[in-house]
């Protein structure tokens, strides 16, 4: 049997590197893809096939693809979309330039991959694309509008795109994680320097609490789960012949998927509130 191939992006760590090293001891051949070239060179190290795409930089986007595609002989069974990260602080305080910066890492070279991709897979006459969005793709909370506001996007384009490739052999599923043991808190503190003015905020009091948060070393979340258990649930959407439009990980994304169906908006924002 022709060994499966996977391309994976943002493996340099976390949910991205859990899966290129479950998805190799699963058999595939992972083409575990980084922003920068050190990490690369790590997983290289590691005996991984590992292309440079960092999704702001479009000729990176198009010249790791085609690396992969030379690597395969010009086939791809399956496009894992997973880097992203997160720019905390609140809504008025972020700039339009943040915002447009976190939409090209977070959604906009998410769709270049993608649409390139599926010539591919249509030429070959199969093919998944799976998404990580994220139980902030289903719920908003305090201080993450930046990356709440491009998984909400990413949820509604994957939507529409299941709906259009249903009369294709390409099928497009979501995984929605909540909090997953990662560096997304580590890596969102350039971001936040960049673009967060909080000394001169009318927020600057309440920031104190996001500053302890993001720059403290704190204890897992009581519902903290290893970035495995979101491996477990893509494996399982590679390979199901009818594999689920969306995958839940965590108790919160379950919690939080089942109560936006049921209350009302503003009950729902106050349990929210609550934490």
């Amino acid at each position: 049997m022709t060994q499966k191939t996977i391309l994976i992006t943002g493996s340099s760590s976390g949910i991205g590197l859990d899966a290129a090293r479950g998805l190799r001891e699963a058999g595939w051949r992972v083409f575990a893809s980084c922003r920068q070239a050190d990490d690369c060179e790590k997983l290289k190290a590691e005996g991984f096939e590992s292309p440079l795409i960092d999704y702001t930089d479009p000729d990176s986007i198009v010249n790791g693809l085609a690396e992969t595609l030379e690597a395969t002989g010009g086939t791809l069974d399956a496009l894992y979309n997973n880097g992203a990260y997160a720019c905390p602080g609140a809504i008025e305080d972020l700039p339009v330039e943040g915002l447009r910066a976190i939409f090209e890492a977070n959604l906009f070279g998410w769709h270049e991959l993608t649409r390139l991709v599926i010539p591919v897979m249509r030429a070959q006459g199969h093919g998944r694309i799976i998404n990580c969005s994220s139980v902030l793709g289903l719920v908003g909370i305090k201080w993450r509008g930046a990356y709440v506001a491009t998984k909400f996007a990413l949820e509604g384009l994957t939507d529409v795109l299941r709906i259009e490739m249903s009369n294709t052999p390409i099928k497009v599923i979501l995984i929605e994680p909540g909090p997953v043991t990662s560096k997304i808190r580590e890596n969102a503190i350039p971001h936040f320097e960049k673009w967060i003015d909080w000394e001169n905020s009318a927020r600057a009091d309440e920031y104190k609490d996001v500053l302890a948060r993001l720059y403290t070393k704190s204890e897992p979340d009581k519902f903290e789960l290893p970035p495995s258990a979101v491996t477990k649930k893509l494996l399982h959407a590679l390979i199901s012949p009818r594999p689920k439009a969306r995958y839940y990980v965590t108790t919160p994304t379950y919690l939080m998927g089942f109560l936006r169906r049921i209350l009302p908006t503003r009950l729902l924002d106050a349990v929210i509130l609550k934490g």
